[in-house]
């Protein structure tokens, strides 16, 4: 019993962990390439996206639908402030299109993501 108890907690806090751990990759990987592009900011971020990154993490930390979080622009919840979602968004307009370029294998395994929550429902 105890054997069972302590397996289904390791297995609960291994989940909780690995949580949306590719979204926040890709949110990084995102914001990365902003601030390189438009703030001139190699190899760490500036204030403004240092922040946006933390406050993306945190609201994919405390997403309801866990790793089978919809992209933002199909979710029925909106839980970003709005203006950390206008931020967001032109992160994500300018960034979108250049990660095929700069990490396809992301990129890719995104796309797939989405494709197969997308023919789940």
């Amino acid at each position: 019993m105890r054997e069972n108890f302590e397996q289904t907690i390791f297995t609960f806090t291994s989940v909780i962990i690995g949580m949306n751990e590719s979204g926040k990759k890709v949110v990084t990987i995102m914001i990365h390439i902003y601030c390189r592009s438009k703030h001139g900011n190699k190899d760490t971020l500036c204030y403004e996206c240092e922040e946006l990154k933390n406050y993306a993490q945190s609201r994919l930390e405390h997403c309801p639908y866990g790793d089978n979080k919809p992209t933002c622009n199909t979710c029925p919840i909106h839980c970003y402030r709005r203006d950390m979602k206008v931020r967001i968004k032109e992160v994500m307009r300018f960034s979108g299109p250049r990660m095929l370029f700069v990490h396809p294998i992301e990129t890719l395994k995104h796309f797939r993501k989405e494709y197969k929550r997308k023919r789940l429902f």
